[in-house]
């Protein structure tokens, strides 16, 4: 539907749209300014009184001659309204969509058009440091829930007019404010129309979780594949060094966290605290980072592998490694069982109030742990790797790589318990298949620069390189 020339047409248009009347905080208020009547709309909980009184006030302050002359809405923001975000529509829905998303639309008589003012004042919390995600040294702050305090927080870092943002509306229902960050000059044009054309062509009633939501509705991965093909983040400090390096970024409103697009598996070994310390400190809390995703993956398959052959070690490093208790449940039933325990007891420390949460781990960790082991239920060796596993698997920011590597751990383990050395030897096989065989987003193999092979971006990607600046880099292309 279109507005007509008709005030009084356009507003039985906007009563029968909106549920004025039943919904207390849709509103609709009726001002006079120099004899002229015009109606305003709005969300109680997004427009304040003070800056709805700016609106009256610069159209007051316009001298009535000159306000008997405007013929137009159009018009009429040019030289009446003195806000920063104003526009003008004539079609119905997009009208009642600004008003439902938080805007002001007002109404004037003889105008075709519809006047769109960005009056909103945004509930926000404060930009702290994302829990997930501290740092020892470098900025503390974190997104938000709010799209402008967000995309403000990217622009005080990259200050280039390359640097874009693109909003799109998803959700039949929910028209959820999405939006696409990159780099004009920098990012890859053939992954940038693909992200866009998908998220433009997405057919959803609601993104009611969010980036969750938006990421499972353009991916059509398997869903027995763990691997995560999206990167999250809640810094806008990482967001703006991806989009520096051509990556593509989407905020999505009501939502603190940054998708990271296209991702491999490398960019999840990458932490911020890296460049925010000197080289070597850089490199050698990397190389710790790798040694305990490999530790993390392979110390509880390996020790069943053991148990199983405990003649391939001999003398002391037996009697170190080997039980030498007694035990009825199988090794690897342990591992397994000790596993869904631990998740279990995640699970309860999220819905345990802060104030018992002290206990709880008292209770989990010292209790339950030791008394496990007097009942023969479980073994010393398998709490203790447990554990290793459990507290070394917070060095990766990832939750979603983490749960990977479980996966890919369990799968170990159960194959080797029952199979023995054979079933060790599948399940690597089948873990570094389903790895090789992933593509990102934009079907680039996961395992690139590995696969296919490129050494230099190889080389960038395992370990932290000196920063080059211009006259570095210039150097190097005189020599």
């Amino acid at each position: 539907m279109i507005l007509s020339t008709d005030l009084e047409k356009n507003i039985q248009m906007f009563r029968e749209s909106l549920p004025l009347g039943e919904s207390f905080d849709v509103l609709e208020r009726k001002i006079t300014v120099h004899e002229t009547t015009f109606y305003l709309y709005y969300l109680d909980g997004f427009a304040k009184d003070t800056n709805l009184e700016y609106v009256r006030r610069d159209m007051t302050n316009l001298s009535a001659e000159i306000f008997k002359t405007i013929q137009s809405a159009k018009e009429l923001s040019e030289k009446a309204i003195s806000s920063i975000e104003v526009s003008t529509d004539n079609n119905i829905d997009n009208l009642i969509i600004a008003v439902l998303s938080g805007q002001t639309v007002l109404l004037g008589p003889h105008y075709a058009e519809g006047l769109i003012i960005d009056l909103r004042t945004y509930p926000a919390r404060g930009t702290e440091e994302p829990a997930k995600e501290k740092v020892l040294r470098g900025s503390h702050d974190g997104f938000v829930e709010t799209l402008i305090s967000n995309t403000a927080l990217i622009r005080r870092r990259i200050r280039d007019p390359h640097l874009v943002f693109e909003m799109e509306n998803i959700g039949d229902v929910s028209r959820t404010d999405v939006v696409v960050g990159y780099m004009r000059n920098k990012v890859d044009k053939k992954t940038l129309y693909k992200i866009k054309q998908t998220i433009k062509t997405l057919n959803v009633d609601a993104l009611t979780m969010g980036d969750q939501s938006l990421v499972e509705s353009v991916h059509s991965y398997s869903w027995f594949n763990p691997f995560p093909k999206v990167r999250y983040t809640e810094r806008p400090d990482v967001a703006a060094a991806h989009l520096m390096e051509g990556k593509v970024i989407i905020l999505v409103d009501n939502t603190p966290t940054a998708l990271i697009l296209p991702t491999n598996i490398f960019d999840f070994m990458q932490s911020v605290d890296d460049y925010y310390l000197p080289v070597l400190t850089g490199n050698y809390l990397r190389l710790i980072r790798y040694l305990v995703f490999i530790t993390n993956l392979l110390i509880s398959p390996l020790f069943v592998l053991l148990t199983d052959n405990p003649g391939w070690i001999q003398g002391s490093a037996a009697e170190f490694l080997l039980p030498d208790v007694p035990y009825v449940i199988p090794i690897f039933l342990q591992f397994v069982i000790l596993e869904i325990a631990l998740d279990g007891l995640n699970l309860a420390s999220l819905n345990t109030p802060s104030a018992l949460g002290t206990s709880l781990s008292i209770i989990g960790g010292l209790i339950l742990g030791d008394f496990a082991v007097d009942t023969g239920w479980f073994i010393p060796h398998t709490i203790l790797y447990t554990a290793v596993i459990a507290l070394s698997s917070f060095t990766q920011t990832s939750i979603e790589l983490t749960y990977a590597f479980k996966f890919s751990r369990l799968l170990l383990i159960i194959l080797t318990g029952l199979l023995g050395t054979t079933g060790f030897i599948i399940a690597l096989v089948v873990i570094i298949t389903v790895i090789a065989c992933t593509k990102t987003f934009t079907n680039e193999p996961y395992l690139y620069p590995l696969i296919p092979f490129n050494g230099n971006a190889l080389y960038h990607l395992l370990f932290r390189t000196r920063i080059c600046t211009k006259q570095s880099i210039g150097n190097k292309k005189t020599d």
